[in-house]
Parts: C-alpha cells; sequence; structure tokens
C-alpha cells in the first residue's frame, strides 16, 4: 500500500476528524436557502433593468459622446483585477515553496473563477448591440487589443477552472462516503466527479505534474490579462491613459484587490463554517503582511502615475490631474487614497491590527477603494476632451451613473457572490487530502524527535 493509501483509508482518525470539520458546512438549511432566496430576487430585479437597457438602448445610461465608458467598464477592469488573486496566491507563492498557503489556496481560486467567469458579462452589459458578440471571434482583428483581452480572459477562466478542480478530485473521493448532513444527489455528483480516484501513487503523481505545469502556465497568462486589461487605455493618447506604465500598475493593483478579497473571505468561512482550527490568527497576520507588500508597490506605482505629469504640468494632462487632485473628483480621489492605501499600510504595521476583525475591517475598505479607484481611472480622463465642449447639454458634460446602470453592475456583482456562495457551499473549502497529510507529517516529525 503506498504512502498515500495508508493516509486516506477509512480508519484513519486523524483523516475522519478533518473530514468531519471540512465537510460541516457542505449542507442545506435554513439560512443557505434564505441567502440563495435573496441573492436570486435581487438579481432578478437587475436582470429587469438589463431587459430595459436591452429594449431601450444605452441611452437609459448616463453614458453619452464624451463618457462612453463609464461605470460598467470601471466594473469589469475590477472584476478582472480581483480574479489575478488565484494566481498570486497558487502559483507564485505555492511555487516558491510557502506551505502557510495551503489552507487558502482553494479560497483564491474560487475567488479567480467566479470572478474572471463574471468579467466577460460586463462586457456585454456595456454593449448596445450583444447579438454580435460573436463577431469579435468571427472578425475580430488580430491588431485589435479588445480581442487580446477577450482571447486572455477567457484562458485565464479555463486555467482556473482547472486548477480549483483538479486538487479538489481527492477531496470527492474522501468526501463522497462521508457527507452526513448534505443531499443524496450531492454524494452522486461527488461520485461523479471524483473520477474513480484511489489515492494511489501513480494518480498523485499525474496531478502534481498537471498542476505544477498549470501553476507555471497561468502566471504569464494572469499578467497578460491584465496587461493586455490595461493597453485598452494605454494604447490611446488620451490624458490620464496615455501611460508606459499602466501593464504594472494595474497588475500591482489587482493584487491589492485580490488579497483584500481573500481575507474578506478568510473570515466569512473562518466566523460561518467554524473553520478556526485551519484559518488560524497566523494566516490572518500573515495575509496581512502580504497586503502591506503589494500595497506599498502599489504606492510607488500610484507616486510615479501621478507625480511625472504632475511635475511637468503639460496642457492636458494639468487639466486632469487638477481635476483629480483639488478639482471634482477631489474627494473621490483623495478617499481612494487615504482609505485604501496609506491608512491600511500604517494601520498593518502593527500586530494587533492583524488579527482575524481588524483585518476584516480593514480589508472591506480596500476592497471597496479598489473599486473606487477603477472608477477614477476610466471616467474623469473622458470628462476632458481634447476638443472643446460645445452647442451639448449640461448634462452630457458630467457622467452621471443611472439607476440601470447601478443595477445592471450589482447584477454581475451578485452573480458572482452566487457562484462563490455554490462553490464554498457545496465543496469543501479547504482541502482535505493536503491537511490530512500535514497532520501525518507533524505526527511523523513528533514521533522522529
Amino acid at each position: 500500500m503506498s504512502d498515500h493509501k495508508k493516509i486516506f483509508t477509512d480508519d484513519n482518525q486523524k483523516l475522519n476528524k478533518i473530514s468531519s470539520d471540512l465537510l460541516g458546512h457542505v449542507r442545506i438549511n435554513g439560512s443557505f436557502l434564505a441567502w440563495i432566496a435573496f441573492l436570486h430576487i435581487l438579481l432578478l430585479v437587475c436582470v429587469g433593468y438589463y431587459i430595459y437597457q436591452l429594449k431601450n438602448g444605452l441611452g437609459v445610461t448616463g453614458l453619452r459622446d464624451y463618457v462612453s465608458w463609464g461605470l460598467y467598464i470601471a466594473h469589469f477592469v475590477f472584476f478582472v483585477a480581483a480574479s489575478l488573486i488565484g494566481m498570486l496566491i497558487s502559483s507564485v507563492l505555492g511555487l516558491i515553496g510557502y506551505q502557510w498557503i495551503k489552507p487558502i489556496g482553494r479560497i483564491a481560486e474560487i475567488i479567480a473563477v467566479a470572478f474572471s467567469a463574471v468579467a466577460g458579462l460586463v462586457i456585454v452589459s456595456d454593449m448596445g448591440r450583444p447579438d454580435r458578440l460573436p463577431y469579435v471571434f468571427m472578425y475580430g482583428r488580430v491588431q485589435s487589443p479588445i480581442l487580446w483581452d477577450v482571447t486572455v480572459v477567457t484562458t485565464y477562466m479555463v486555467i482556473s477552472l482547472l486548477l480549483y478542480f483538479l486538487p479538489l478530485i481527492p477531496d470527492l473521493a474522501i468526501a463522497k462516503t462521508r457527507l452526513q448532513h448534505a443531499p443524496k444527489w450531492l454524494a452522486k455528483v461527488y461520485e461523479f466527479l471524483s473520477l474513480n480516484w484511489n489515492h494511489s501513487s501513480k494518480q498523485y503523481d499525474i496531478l502534481f505534474k498537471s498542476m505544477r505545469i498549470l501553476l507555471i502556465l497561468i502566471i504569464p497568462t494572469a499578467f497578460a490579462i491584465h496587461t493586455v486589461t490595461s493597453w485598452l487605455f494605454a494604447v490611446t493618447p488620451r490624458a490620464g491613459w496615455n501611460s508606459t506604465i499602466f501593464g504594472p500598475y494595474f497588475i500591482t493593483g489587482a493584487f491589492v484587490t485580490g488579497v483584500a478579497g481573500v481575507i474578506i473571505m478568510m473570515y466569512f468561512f473562518r466566523k460561518n463554517y467554524k473553520l478556526g482550527n485551519y484559518l488560524t490568527d497566523m494566516h490572518f497576520d500573515k495575509m496581512g503582511k502580504l497586503l502591506v507588500l503589494v500595497s506599498l508597490v502599489y504606492l510607488y506605482f500610484n507616486i510615479n502615475e501621478f507625480l511625472v505629469p504632475a511635475y511637468k504640468m503639460e496642457k492636458a494632462e494639468a487639466v486632469h490631474i487638477r481635476e483629480l487632485f483639488v478639482g471634482e473628483h477631489a474627494l473621490l480621489f483623495w478617499g481612494t487614497q487615504l482609505s485604501g492605501l496609506i491608512l491600511p499600510i500604517i494601520l498593518l504595521l502593527f500586530r494587533k491590527m492583524r488579527k482575524p476583525l481588524p483585518m476584516l475591517i480593514i480589508s472591506i475598505f480596500v476592497f471597496m477603494a479598489s473599486w473606487t479607484k477603477r472608477y477614477i481611472i476610466v471616467v474623469p480622463a473622458q470628462e476632458h476632451p481634447f476638443l472643446p465642449k460645445m452647442y451639448v447639454p449640461e448634462k452630457w458634460m458630467h457622467y452621471v451613473p443611472t439607476a440601470p446602470e447601478v443595477f445592471i453592475t450589482l447584477g454581475t456583482f451578485v452573480l458572482a457572490v452566487l457562484i462563490i456562495t455554490g462553490l464554498s457551499k457545496f465543496f469543501p473549502v479547504i482541502p482535505i487530502w493536503e491537511m490530512a497529510e500535514e497532520a501525518e507529517k507533524k505526527e511523523t516529525k513528533e514521533i522522529n524527535e
């Protein structure tokens, strides 16, 4: 019998305890049904607004000739940003060899799958003629950054889905006979998706090799997805977008968004799924330090992005900078910088602030500021075109999102939450087999000592 099979026998008490802990949330109860019902009702309202927009055109939004990219595109960039966390946690830290990320990796992949899957729908919501979406694939030009973006987003979503599913197979094989409170149909789903897994060494060799290939492939894909997204802006001569550092600027900002999202999910799972023994204070402390690191890098790019044009104060750049620093968007700009970068960095330098509850509060502010940051990137730059605004209605000169835009944007976020809810409720959010192997290694080490 291989070492793996010795660990994953039915009479292994440690495995049974870990399985019981990590499968305890896999059940359908009243609170879950109420939450799902609430999300579906909210989603139906949002779909109703989208049907209204589809029927009457984009004229029902605040988008006009000058600001043609608004809430939808800002939301798309935010979704792409949040999805990059799967690459940072699973690939970069995993390949380096950090063991503490094992209970967190699947949470990061859940976020990556949900947000990358919905990102494409956000783009569809910005289309006046969504029936022409197939034309992107049928008649797309290789020279177009839009085609590049569609390609890398789709590729990243597929790889993220594989990185989520492959490590889940051994867990499904373990859990299919241990589901106590879940419906019988779910056990059948586990049976089907476990692909006759029997914990043989050969199977694990194939799994590890496949995962390693995917972990390597997803790094350039993840860098490409946000670099190409940044190029949608940077290839234009528009002040505020005409920047050579938009690629790394977007990538580092994506890491900040993703780390904050993972911390929020960690707190929720720890509290509601009773996973305090697996998502410990140590994990929050490590994630807090990681958030400080990526925030410092992002702060550097923010300073560089605004200091250089502010120093030169060229005509178009000067107008844009003044509007951000002291003009119409100053409150939103400085509020985002303070609540999303500067204060979190300062607070997280203190150990007490890297405890679960303070980390949750800080991460919520960072997550919200990450969204407003995308809005600041997308909208203000369009309100000051090179040509003067003449003979147009006053409301065309200032972008204000309308109710349809707000609810359609909210609908895509609700859909992402639904995907996260389903994946986290019906499947273990922490790898059972990896926790069992860690427990076995720890016991062996203690015996040898």
